[in-house]
C-alpha cells in the first residue's frame, strides 16, 4: 500500500482506488516465465506441474502462428505472490518432459505495433573512394 501511495503522492484510503490498479501491479509479480519447455508439453501438464507450488490460475504455452507448434516457453498465473515465489524456487532448474526449465518473473510486454518500421536504404556516408597521396 506505501508504494501505491508513493506513486499516487498522496494519503489515499483502500476504497477509493479502483480494483483495477490492484490486479494490475499483482499480475506482474505472480505471472512467471517458463522457458526451454519440450515441444510436447501441454497447457493442461504445465498446470498440473506447477499446481504442486499453489493455486495456478492460467497456464499459456506459446505457439507459433505457421506451423501451430510450441515455441519451447509460456507463462503461469499464480493466485499469489507467495505462491510464485516458491514455483520459481521449486522448479526452476527442474526436468519436465525431459527438458531442463527456466523459470523467472514475467516482464511487463512490450508492443512493437506489430510490423518492423521500414526504413529505407541507409544514408550515403560523406567520405568516398581514398584519396590518393601525392608524393614519390
Amino acid at each position: 500500500m506505501a508504494a501505491i501511495r508513493r506513486l499516487v503522492g498522496q494519503s489515499i484510503r483502500v476504497g477509493l482506488l479502483p480494483p483495477v490498479l490492484f490486479t494490475c501491479c499483482r499480475g506482474i509479480t505472480t505471472k512467471l516465465f517458463v522457458g526451454g519447455l519440450s515441444f510436447y508439453t501441454t497447457e493442461d501438464g504445465l498446470s498440473e506441474a506447477f499446481s504442486q507450488c499453489g493455486q495456478v490460475i492460467e497456464a499459456k504455452i506459446v505457439m507459433d502462428r505457421v506451423s501451430d507448434k510450441s515455441k519451447g516457453f509460456g507463462f503461469i498465473t499464480f493466485a499469489s505472490e507467495d505462491e510464485a515465489q516458491k514455483a520459481i524456487t521449486e522448479m526452476n532448474g527442474k526436468a519436465l518432459n525431459g527438458r531442463v526449465i527456466f523459470v523467472d518473473i514475467a516482464k511487463p510486454k512490450t508492443s512493437y505495433g506489430g510490423m518492423p518500421i521500414a526504413r529505407g536504404p541507409p544514408e550515403p556516408t560523406s567520405r568516398g573512394p581514398p584519396e590518393p597521396t601525392s608524393g614519390s
